[in-house]
């Protein structure tokens, strides 16, 4: 029988783990990112609107997300190990299927619901753009995205086969890889832990920056339909990443799987204040986070970048993004500064962050590279990406390692109830008022709202004076976090002082 480990191992396998996890994160959603890419090429092959189009991302993050309790709850049955590569297998199945599509409807089921665990979807036939009286969404010869122009009357491209039914395959596909992934990481560390977070979640940035432009290159090469098909076969490869999650016992697990499905989606957690208070502050900020992911590309279309430019724009965003993931992950394990703290701070930098994408003035025309908005990207990049490893990583201190996969998967939902909403919102707005501007001011005031709402987190608030020493609770229970010392310098020479609330 192989003795339980004290604690976390800290490193060793754990790092494997963490690869297997970057992988998990970019086939996931490093390619719902690049997805905003083809949305002109649904609007003008479908005859719908960027709102209906919109409604794909939109329900594969919604789907994916809200079913990722079940992903944490099978996980904690039978491991983690045959959920994530059975997840594999059916996201990669749903995107295949979906290359047969005919409608949006369709669609919607195969990459909303059914890959929408699966990933994002690609483009469509090259026709001739047809014109209406608010202009179109068009396809040009030479160009696989084009600029926007305006939601009127489209082109339409000859009849397609008969659509496979696989709204059963990729939607659950995505919901059994990524809460099982990250959960199975978060145990592994402790000390380094938000830092393997961050590097797992850089997969997300790293993915984007060449499925940016191979994406394009694909649209324009193959067309959505060929485009959805490599994009099945690259997907399949999450199988071997689920392959490499060896379990792990640690103290604090309890003797027995549950039994009941009640116990085992871990809904007793909202009995606790701490993470009540974080559920509610996180779905609030998922209404906006999701939206770049979206509407960032035509976005910049509309702000008059040619194809290749809204590419970029998307490129640097993901450079920044994952960039920050690696330094946040480091800042945060040093201890100087409470998690709660920095997540309160950085999810209000991504609400400003998105202020400034969406105020950012029209460029000179489809030839330039579109310098503010590339900036005000990366300014995004960088705080979104300073954000998302400290959602993850603050769990664990406020559950207990033990509950940390159960935990990951009801985040996950309260996040897809902002994600089904956000994007549809984004598009509605856009398609009232003529451009983007007003849908990322409404999803970075969502976003600082959620922010906002974190500041009742233990540790939240800054210190105003010194107090007695609060009791640390062991890891695997941990309903605070741990907080740290800091040595101040007075007259009297250094002395230590707890961080404390007002």
């Amino acid at each position: 029988m192989t003795p339980q480990p004290a604690g976390p191992p800290d490193g060793g396998w754990g790092w494997v783990v963490a690869a297997a996890a970057f992988a998990v994160n970019g086939l996931s959603y490093g390619l719902l990112r690049s997805l905003g890419l083809a949305f002109p090429d649904l609007a003008e092959h479908f005859d719908r609107s960027a709102q209906d189009t919109a409604w794909i991302s939109a329900l594969a993050l919604a789907v994916q997300q809200a079913a990722s309790p079940v992903g944490s709850a099978l996980s904690t049955r039978w491991g983690a190990r045959p959920v994530v590569m059975v997840g594999g297998v059916l996201a990669s199945l749903g995107f295949v299927f979906s290359a047969f599509a005919r409608t949006l409807l369709h669609l919607y089921l195969g990459l909303g619901l059914l890959a929408g665990e699966g990933s994002g979807m690609p483009g469509s036939f090259r026709v001739k753009v047809g014109t209406g009286a608010c202009g179109t969404w068009g396809s040009e010869r030479g160009e696989g995205l084009v600029r926007r122009a305006g939601l009127g009357m489209l082109g339409r491209a000859s009849p397609v086969p008969a659509p496979i039914p696989s709204h059963s395959f990729a939607g659950s596909g995505w919901a059994l890889v990524f809460a099982p992934a990250l959960g199975t990481l978060s145990r592994y560390f402790s000390r380094r832990r938000v830092l393997a977070v961050g590097l797992a979640l850089t997969g997300n940035g790293a993915s984007s920056l060449l499925l940016a432009p191979a994406l394009q290159l694909l649209l324009d090469t193959f067309g959505w339909r060929g485009a959805l098909l490599l994009l099945g076969a690259i997907t399949l490869h999450l199988t071997p990443c689920g392959a490499l999650l060896l379990p792990l016992a640690l103290p604090g697990d309890p003797p027995a799987p549950p039994l009941s499905p009640l116990a085992a989606l871990g809904l007793g957690l909202f009995t606790r204040r701490a993470f009540s208070i974080f559920a509610l502050g996180t779905a609030l900020v998922g209404g906006g986070y999701f939206v770049p992911y979206v509407h960032l590309a035509p976005h910049a279309l509309d702000r008059g970048l040619g194809g290749y430019g809204a590419a970029l724009v998307v490129a640097v965003a993901a450079v920044g993004d994952a960039g920050a993931r690696l330094v946040c992950g480091w800042l945060a394990d040093q201890g100087w500064v409470p998690l709660p703290r920095l997540l309160a701070v950085f999810g209000a930098l991504t609400g400003l962050g998105l202020w400034v994408v969406g105020l950012v003035p029209v460029v000179g025309g489809e030839e330039s590279w579109g310098g503010p908005l590339l900036a005000a990207a990366v300014a995004y990049g960088l705080s979104a990406g300073s954000y998302a490893p400290l959602v993850f990583g603050v769990l664990p201190g406020l559950v207990g390692i033990g509950g940390v996969v159960q935990a990951t998967g009801l985040v996950m939902m309260l996040m897809s109830l902002g994600g089904l909403l956000g994007p549809p919102l984004s598009g509605f707005l856009r398609d009232e008022t003529g451009d983007f501007t007003t849908s990322f001011l409404v999803s970075g005031s969502l976003i600082l709202s959620g922010s906002f709402i974190y500041i009742g987190l233990p540790k939240a608030l800054p210190s105003c004076g010194p107090a007695s020493p609060p009791a640390t609770p062991p890891p695997e229970r941990g309903e605070l976090l741990p907080a740290p010392q800091a040595v101040l310098l007075s007259p009297g020479g250094p002395r230590s002082t707890l961080d404390t609330t007002c």
